[in-house]
């Protein structure tokens, strides 16, 4: 048994050199995090070591009694700890984590007492060991461990989605499993170690997956805080270039698609004169103006400081009505720092000009645009120049 519990503990330890070797190999994983992944699986190899070697020392009798004793107390004070050793790699620091720290530490003082005592362990004239008085106090200890890192890994679970929590409790139901089989049925029955190191392989991929997933999710955010202009709320120029590196390999502009192009008039005026906040004033206003006339109709980008373009599917007459409807919004609406808005708006038809690309489609809506603020400047007596 011995021989065969010896091969399976030098498979532990290669198993445990293996995560070593994938842990230094990824460099997406912090620093932080992979210390973590090796004082984990360094405690698990000791403690194994410790085990494997007490039992090849009892009934040794080349060896003195007192380094079978030693070799009990690390034993005796490696295995909590490498039950608990899997919680090192959970990043809370609640009063489970501290409960199960005071825990390891208080059974460390006690072996070390009881290394003096005889108290854990008796070792016979043929230098074999067995179970001193106060051994059941150390069965409670490893009890108590096993229910404090329960703990830790339930508070840990929570913060994941509870679809999510099933492979982490799982981790932890076959590590408590393993434990309990070598200390209910002892004998040949040494499946702990083989348990641990198993657990912490499936909490280095559960960490792995995870970590991928909150990546993705971070990339998700990103991507759609730049889709989203901060200040407006319309669609951002990222999301405009998006759109048109999209459409550029289309030849063709859909039937019935209009470009508006849509400017504030007089905002550095406003700037100059009443201060930026009254500017960011205007530049909300056209945005909440935009989307009201449009209904939901297509996508609003803010593709400059006071500029916006607007692709939307629709064909003469509702471009006509849109036009006018935010000619209506723009009249009505009101501002805390600024009363009026202005607003030049341009439009060009896929149908007018069959045989456009859309930025081509854009540009005379530009055109239609300034061409309409040429107009509003010319009646107004507005100096272009304060636009």
């Amino acid at each position: 048994m011995l021989g065969y519990y010896t091969s399976l503990i030098a498979l532990c330890w290669a198993a445990l050199l293996v995560l070593c070797i994938l842990v230094w190999e990824n460099s997406w994983i912090p620093g932080e995090d992979k210390r973590r992944f090796y004082l984990t699986y360094a405690i698990i190899a000791l403690s194994a070591f410790a085990e494997c070697l007490g039992l090849h020392l009892s009934g040794n009798t080349a060896v003195p009694k007192w380094v079978l004793s030693a070799v009990k107390c690390i034993d005796y004070i490696l295995t909590p700890l490498a039950g608990g050793a899997l919680v090192t790699q959970i990043k809370l620091h609640d009063r489970w984590r501290k409960a199960l720290m005071g825990v390891l530490v208080g059974n460390a003082v006690f072996q070390l007492l009881c290394l003096f005592t005889g108290w854990m362990v008796v070792i016979d004239n043929g230098h074999r060991y067995t179970h001193g008085p106060l051994y059941p106090i150390y069965i409670v200890v490893y009890f108590v461990v096993i229910v404090l890192t329960g703990a830790e890994f339930l508070a840990y679970g929570s913060g994941y989605m509870r679809r999510n929590r099933v492979s982490l409790y799982s981790v932890l139901l076959l590590v408590v499993v393993s434990i309990l089989i070598q200390e209910v049925l002892g004998g040949e029955f040494r499946t702990a170690y083989v348990g641990l190191t198993m657990g912490a392989t499936l909490m280095f991929i559960h960490y792995s997956e995870f970590y991928q997933m909150s990546a993705d999710a971070h990339i998700r955010k990103q991507r759609k805080e730049l889709m989203k202009d901060a200040l407006s709320g319309a669609y951002s120029r990222y999301a405009y270039n998006k759109d048109l590196e999209r459409y550029s390999a289309m030849t063709w502009v859909p039937d019935n698609y209009a470009a508006f192009t849509i400017d504030i008039n007089g905002l550095k005026a406003t700037n100059d004169t009443i201060g930026h906040d009254a500017g960011d004033e205007l530049i909300i206003g056209a945005a909440q103006c935009i989307e009201k006339a449009f209904g939901g109709s297509g996508r609003c980008y803010r593709t400059g400081g006071d500029e916006f373009v607007v692709l939307a599917q629709m064909g003469k007459d509702e471009a006509s009505a849109v036009l006018a409807r935010l000619e209506h919004e723009t009249k009505v609406w009101s501002g805390k720092e600024v009363k009026q808005l202005s607003l030049s708006a341009g439009c060009a038809l896929s149908s007018d000009y069959p045989d456009l690309e859309l930025a081509a489609l854009i540009k005379k809506a530009d055109q239609a645009m300034y061409a309409a603020k040429a107009e509003y400047y010319r009646k107004g007596g507005h100096d272009r120049r304060s636009r």
